[in-house]
């Protein structure tokens, strides 16, 4: 029974967070360092990695988001330290997403606007985030399907830039099977009103990984590989979403299926 809760972050503490994240941004673009290239020797091969200052400060963004929304997240009454970490998964990837396009941007107005979306977007999260801690909230609902509908869009752009870079797939593989696993792990905990699918996650992971190997070598084009992985990804955990929830045999495939259709008339219309 859901019943009315007037739960909200600490304005204080939600400012300076944020605050803090967009600063760290702000910053990034006038402090120039020079790339680090790092050569490791693994015979038969070498694995070459490059380091950058503004992926490192996104990297550390990423981390302050985390522990930032634990912070927050110990003002909350139902406020419950063993569960703390799932609540700080989305934060760190939306913090750290956000700075993909902020280091590919020349400082322009179209810099600004993704610098104030990401604001915004991350701003909404963690009160999201604060919201479903208490499964009863009236608010529960809503914040977990913007928490799922985020976590999704972030790994559709995540998908597409890593795609776009060009990544080699020693580094991407343990990327987006970690990133799915991840992902999938917090959809079902929402969707299920805070049961933990280990065993699932982990096998979605392992598909997903599998898919990305079969992807790799293609020619595809960034936007179009992102969203055929992210079919299997969405397709497989609302699959499992719908068994633990033990859906008639008829309705376990609706979602999935409808989905499924819609992002692959989105790959075949942008390749073409």
């Amino acid at each position: 029974m859901m019943v009315e809760s007037d739960n909200f972050p600490d304005k204080n503490r939600l400012s300076v967070l944020t605050a803090t994240i967009l600063l760290a941004y702000a910053l990034t673009p006038h402090i120039d360092i020079p790339i680090r290239e790092l050569e490791i020797q693994l015979p038969p091969a070498i694995f070459y990695f490059s380091f950058d200052f503004s992926a490192l400060i996104s990297l550390l963004v990423a981390a302050l988001a985390a522990v930032g929304m634990n912070w927050l997240a110990r003002g909350h009454p139902n406020f419950d330290k063993r569960n703390v970490i799932q609540h700080m998964l989305i934060p760190a990837l939306t913090a750290w997403v956000i700075g993909i396009p902020l280091r590919m941007i020349e400082i322009s107005w179209q810099w600004w606007i993704v610098f104030t979306f990401g604001g915004i977007l991350l701003t909404l999260l963690l009160i999201a985030e604060y919201i479903v801690i208490d499964t009863t909230d009236i608010n529960y609902s809503l914040a977990s399907m913007g928490l799922i509908a985020v976590s999704y869009a972030l790994f559709l752009f995540l998908l597409i830039a890593m795609r776009g870079a060009e990544m080699r797939l020693y580094l991407l593989l343990p990327a987006v099977s970690l990133v799915t696993g991840l992902v999938s792990l917090r959809t079902l905990f929402l969707r299920s009103n805070g049961r933990w699918c280990y065993s699932w996650s982990i096998g979605i992971a392992i598909i997903e990984g599998q898919i990305c190997v079969g992807l790799h070598y293609l020619p595809l084009q960034p936007v179009p590989y992102g969203l055929l992985l992210l079919i299997p990804a969405y397709g497989l955990t609302s699959l499992v979403s719908n068994l633990e929830d033990e859906r008639p045999i008829q309705k376990l495939w609706i979602e999935a299926t409808i989905m499924t259709a819609i992002l692959l008339v989105l790959a075949a219309v942008w390749s073409s």
